[in-house]
């Protein structure tokens, strides 16, 4: 069974991973208008989900290997 916790982990870390790489590409890489504060703002959060996103994917990791070490065998 997979757990919702990982399942949401594993989503903020791919929309966070999708939105650098295209804030990276596409503005940082690219000519055009100057980068807005509020962009930068939106990028700095986009890599605190992706921090977020692993821990929640390590912890359920724990969690896990928790349960498996505590069960009888």
């Amino acid at each position: 069974m997979i757990s919702r916790q990982k399942v949401v982990g594993w989503i903020l870390i791919i929309v966070s991973i999708a939105f650098i790489a295209w804030f990276l590409r596409v503005r940082l890489l690219d000519v055009g208008p100057v980068v807005e504060k509020k962009e930068w703002v939106q990028f700095i959060g986009s890599v605190v989900i992706l921090v977020l996103g692993t821990i929640n994917v390590r912890m359920a990791a724990a969690m896990r290997e928790r349960r498996r070490k505590g069960s009888p065998n």
